[in-house]
């Protein structure tokens, strides 16, 4: 495998190191092949939002598991955990469920070009939504730069329909709009970042956004695979109050399993084969296995409504590093939403990708393996969100201060 790993950050090379392996989990604590134990603060990026191996998931996998894995025909379980996540995010009034969150983005922009028959579209630096050729383009010098590929592969004639202009920055924003004439299908973007760190969205600069696409008759696609059903029932969406076009959903929807969704206003969304125009398949699409963990998870998340519990579980935890950091004058800045959250080695929260890069590596690195010596495991990367379980109870959270407290004393 390219670099010994199935996705990039594993690989531990944004922290100059090698990768643990894991065998097994459960609740709030990983164990590796040596039986080495660990906190968990990532929770496979997002899904385990009621920790690793719930029995109520774990249940539902093995009552499918004994009616079969994979049909290529409709269930009943697409309607179900369609309906769940319609009643918690009302702007998908339909939706269509796909196999991963690169999928949903993938499948939102060309709905939006065939739906309004333009081309381009504007992203923001920083926001990773997948590697869908269309969005793997970065801002180069100035406000932005469109046609820059930010991976060898993608053609150069494709990524000059994207433009990229920094998050945050309603300005910017403003004059790089005028560069897309009348031709924008869309603007893409993370309300709640959690792929440059973690940041929130300004909400003037969400505002915008909207009104924006209602001025030029684009649409607006909130990426909210990472951020929905894990900052609170309803999405980043209904923290901010702002109605996207589409939504692409991913991570928790599927209880840990592979999945993602899209969806949006029914004019848009029946424009899809076999109603309309626009073709999009998938084979293993609503996988029945995928649909029960969806189920089990969102039933049992809209029951509970952990999320503001989580977030006061993470700004302890964070709250406590910030005044140990400060103490030995070392520069920390955090903040948390739900069950996301993100710290950085810089003394003002960033608002952009920019300010991230700007934020101390050697520090973070320090920290980041002074942590995992004492059994914590944070994103092995400046760049990711963290993510925190409602098993993370208060014994769970008074021994990872405790550690850090160690952890802190090496720095």
């Amino acid at each position: 495998m390219p670099g010994g790993v199935n996705s990039p950050v594993r690989a531990f090379k944004n922290v100059d190191g090698k990768p643990i392996f894991f065998k097994s989990a459960k609740g709030p604590i990983l164990i590796d092949e040596d039986e080495n134990e660990y906190i968990d603060f990532i929770g496979s990026w997002g899904p385990m939002i009621l920790g690793h191996s719930n029995p109520l998931i774990i249940d539902a996998i093995k009552a499918q598991l004994e009616l079969g894995t994979s049909y290529g025909a409709p269930t009943k379980l697409e309607n179900t955990l369609a309906t769940i996540i319609k009643s918690q995010v009302p702007t998908m009034e339909k939706l269509r469920m796909v196999n991963s969150g690169t999928e949903a983005t993938m499948s939102c922009i060309r709905l939006a070009r065939g739906f309004t028959g333009k081309n381009k579209i504007i992203k923001f630096t920083g926001c990773y939504h997948g590697h869908v050729d269309s969005l793997l383009v970065k801002a180069g010098s100035g406000v932005s730069t469109f046609g820059l590929p930010d991976s060898p592969g993608i053609p150069k004639e494709l990524a000059a329909l994207t433009y990229s202009s920094p998050y945050n920055d309603v300005e910017a924003l403003l004059k790089v709009i005028k560069e897309t004439e009348d031709d924008l299908a869309a603007i893409i973007v993370e309300p709640i970042a959690g792929n440059m760190g973690f940041i929130p969205g300004n909400p003037e600069f969400l505002n915008t956004l909207r009104k924006l696409c209602d001025a030029h008759g684009s649409l607006l696609i909130f990426d909210e695979v990472m951020s929905g059903f894990r900052v609170s029932l309803g999405g980043a969406q209904s923290i901010y109050q702002i109605q996207p076009d589409l939504t692409a959903l991913g991570k928790v929807i599927g209880g840990g399993l592979p999945v993602g969704a899209f969806g949006g206003k029914k004019s848009i969304m029946d424009e899809l084969a076999p109603i309309g125009p626009i073709y999009q398949a998938g084979t293993l699409s609503g996988n029945p296995l995928a649909m029960s963990a969806g189920i089990a998870l969102l039933n049992a998340l809209i029951k509970i409504n952990p999320f503001d519990q989580l977030e006061k579980a993470s700004s302890d935890i964070m709250s406590h590093i910030k005044l140990l950091m400060h103490s030995k004058g070392i520069p920390f800045s955090t903040s948390s939403i739900g069950g996301m959250f993100g710290f950085f080695f810089c003394e003002n929260q960033p608002n952009n990708f920019d300010d991230v890069v700007q934020s101390d590596d050697v520090i973070f690195k320090k920290f980041f393996y002074a942590s995992l010596n004492q059994g914590i495991y944070f994103a092995p990367s400046k760049y990711e969100a963290g993510f925190i379980s409602s098993t993370h109870d208060q014994l769970i959270i008074d021994q990872t201060k405790t550690r850090l407290e160690k952890a802190i004393k090496e720095l």
